[in-house]
């Protein structure tokens, strides 16, 4: 009788061991649905199915500052950005972005932010979309709110991106760049939500909650 019931206990507790892991499991699948501070990610206009993109290619007008498009291969390393926190509030690094939260979105190869001011776009005269900044650090029109459903962005939501200083959504409509950037996309802002302004996180790198309190990372 005695062993049976050792041999009891000895079940159950093997039995809440596994639910113990399969429940820890399940809370870092869901912890890693989101995009997070510090991620780094293509970003997927969903009406034209090109990736936001950069290059050290200056606009030959409106500011002078250096472009940004949206290209077709999922592949070039010049469409990678990173999500931070704003001038003078970062985020803590791996914590979800909230819907509504303000962030800045920093080229990866460059160092510039995605920015935009009323300057008209070359090809489109909607609002003209830039890289600006140096190291990561620009100034208060680097700064786009994220919209959407539900509390966190989630990583396989289509989202929009709304400027704080010009409520200017960023936004593809489809024209075309000749030479020296022949066949990529112009990316600009316009005015109002509608499809040309989808975006979803696609390849990247997704920073893990930081599981030490005690560290802190800001970005």
């Amino acid at each position: 009788m005695k062993m049976e019931i050792i041999h009891a206990v000895h079940v159950l507790v093997k039995s809440l061991l596994i639910v113990l892991l399969w429940s820890d499991c399940e809370g870092r699948e869901s912890e890693l649905d989101y995009v997070t501070c510090g991620s780094l990610v293509k970003l997927l206009n969903t009406r034209h199915n090109v990736r936001l993109h950069s290059h050290d290619v200056k606009y030959g007008s409106g500011s002078g500052q250096q472009s940004v498009t949206g290209v077709e291969n999922a592949d070039d390393a010049n469409s990678y950005w990173q999500i931070r926190g704003k001038p003078n509030l970062p985020c803590q690094r791996g914590a979800a972005i909230k819907c509504g939260q303000a962030i800045r979105i920093t080229h990866m190869k460059t160092g510039r932010n995605l920015h935009t001011h009323h300057f008209s776009s070359p090809l489109s005269n909607n609002q003209e979309v830039s890289a600006f900044g140096e190291n990561g650090e620009g100034d208060d029109l680097d700064v786009w709110a994220v919209q959407c459903d539900g509390t966190y962005w989630e990583r396989d939501e289509a989202v929009r991106f709304k400027h704080v200083g010009t409520d200017a959504f960023l936004s593809v409509t489809g024209e075309q760049y000749g030479h020296p950037i022949r066949g990529q996309r112009e990316v600009h802002g316009m005015s109002s939500p509608n499809q040309h302004n989808w975006w979803r996180s696609m390849e990247g790198v997704f920073i893990q909650p930081n599981m030490e309190p005690l560290h802190h990372d800001e970005l």
